[in-house]
């Protein structure tokens, strides 16, 4: 729990922290550590699009925490008084004390604390048809980020980071992601444990791989299908080559005999979607 000392008065005095070093300001930038995020459930929001999007997504915000000197656009400052009216604590930082709780180097003057996004397993909703982004042993905040916002654009029921490194709650995905971490069921487990919940959900599981025999647009990707990306550096693991019921690749070429993984998870669930839109198979349903 946050510190309850050195906090500014009631919503509507004008009083705010202006020291980085307070004790709030130090526990802000204290969950830039994965351990104290677990520990608390909770994670940081960097950025006004990103917690509009949040808030637009369902999620609850424990704090707000922002400066008005740093706020360019004035008009985003009735979200100080809509927030405080639905209970929401909100604490006015001066731009030192705000910009040392800040993750990005030119800070918008906007910071939310949230729960954690990862559910479990078991709380993710699936469709008739589903569409899934497994991503193993992914390593780079950027990496799954990027995925994310692929995985909200073509309308995916949901992200599984499998045996994961970097956790959903890590302020460099979220940034990466634009906020759509909020607005795309996210859940992490082990591989096996994915592996497992994929079988008894009747999903078939697609592995992206260069070396993989198959191009891509050659498997029918219209019924329940798990797409799996492997780490940045060794791909899939054994466990996830064994597991999978078609390996597949994307034709390429160039000299290069692989992308990005966030590029090739985005060409192989793209592909998926429109096989999906010749057949009418569907998966989340946007807004």
């Amino acid at each position: 729990m946050p510190p309850y000392d050195d906090l500014p008065p009631a919503p509507g005095r004008t009083n705010e922290i202006t020291s980085p070093a307070n004790p709030r300001v130090k526990w802000l930038t204290g969950l830039r550590r994965r351990q104290a995020r677990d520990d608390e459930g909770v994670t940081v929001v960097d950025g006004y699009d990103e917690i509009r999007l949040a808030l637009e997504a369902g999620v609850e915000l424990r704090a707000l925490y922002y400066s008005p000197s740093l706020v360019a656009d004035r008009s985003r400052l009735g979200l100080v008084d809509a927030l405080s009216a639905r209970g929401v604590e909100v604490v006015r930082l001066g731009s030192s004390a705000f910009t040392r709780a800040s993750y990005r180097e030119s800070p918008d003057g906007w910071l939310a604390v949230v729960p954690n996004p990862a559910r479990e397993l078991s709380a993710l909703a699936l469709s008739e048809r589903p569409l899934l982004l497994i991503a193993a042993s992914i390593e780079k905040p950027g990496n799954l980020g990027a995925m994310l916002r692929t995985a909200e654009a073509a309308g995916l029921d949901a992200v599984i980071a499998a045996a994961a490194v970097t956790d959903w709650g890590n302020p460099n995905v979220i940034r990466a992601s634009k906020g759509t971490v909020f607005a795309v069921p996210v859940a992490a487990a082990t591989t096996h444990e994915t592996i497992g919940w994929l079988r008894a959900n009747g999903l078939t599981i697609v592995a992206a791989s260069p070396e993989a025999a198959t191009v891509v647009s050659d498997v029918d990707l219209t019924g329940g299908v798990a797409v799996v990306v492997g780490a940045e550096h060794e791909g899939l693991s054994s466990a996830w080559r064994v597991a999978a019921d078609h390996a597949v690749k994307i034709p390429m070429v160039g000299r290069v005999n692989s992308l990005n993984v966030a590029t090739s998870a985005a060409v192989v669930l793209y592909e998926a979607a429109r096989q999906r839109a010749l057949t009418g198979a569907g998966g989340r349903v946007t807004g």
